[in-house]
């Protein structure tokens, strides 16, 4: 065969496979630069707090808002978490007609050994509880008052007052944790909002209650 078809049969050879491994570094260079440009780092997500012990101490209180009574404590108990076990302790909450109580919260995470209660305080600006359920949705026996320290609606801390002819002597008393919610939504500062998920957010804690009042 002639010299010179074999040098070009070569280099034809050559020039192949060089377009071929240039197609290819071309090709890796477009997948990294695509996926370097559609890829964003993910969103971190707050986390919905762990509860397992709720403590609500109610204080009998006069027309000025001064302790007159008594504290006393009803608590809701699940070492799994509230919700999410599925043999919780909840106590009975009773109450007297005509009577008004300074009510407190307390939350506790007994698996981490967390007080979350002091977290809630931390971050004021990003939680609210709702008071809901027959006890104060509808011909609501009872009516809650937020109370909290500083400016921000949390509900640690409030008053609920007891009529004095609700019409009947037994209610649900629904408690509502959210996070993350739009405190500007309208209708978000009313204590028994019932439509508390519009204003955005995710739920910490959904616990109801049995009352009775006397």
């Amino acid at each position: 065969m002639n010299f010179n078809i074999l040098t070009k049969i070569k280099m034809n050879t050559t020039m192949k496979m060089i377009n071929k491994g240039f197609l290819a570094m071309v090709l890796l260079s477009f997948v990294f630069l695509y996926s370097s440009c559609t890829s964003e780092d993910p969103e971190e997500e707050n986390e919905e707090e762990l509860i397992t012990d709720v403590t609500l101490k109610f204080t009998e209180v006069n027309p000025a808002g001064e302790a007159i009574g008594t504290p006393f404590n009803v608590k809701a108990i699940d070492n799994q978490g509230l919700g999410l076990g599925t043999t919780p302790t909840i106590e009975t909450i009773t109450l007297i007609k005509g009577k008004r109580y300074m009510l407190e919260i307390e939350l506790f995470n007994s698996i981490e050994n967390e007080d979350i209660t002091k977290e809630i305080k931390e971050e004021a600006d990003e939680h609210q509880f709702y008071f809901l359920g027959t006890a104060f949705v509808g011909s609501a026996p009872l009516t809650y008052t937020y109370a909290d320290e500083g400016s921000e609606l949390v509900g640690l801390k409030g008053f609920v007052a007891v009529a004095q002819n609700p019409g009947f002597n037994n209610a649900t008393f629904r408690l509502v944790l959210r996070h993350d919610l739009n405190k500007s939504f309208p209708g978000a500062n009313n204590p028994s909002f019932e439509n508390f998920i519009q204003a955005g957010g995710e739920t910490d804690l959904d616990i109801v209650f049995p009352l009775v009042l006397n």
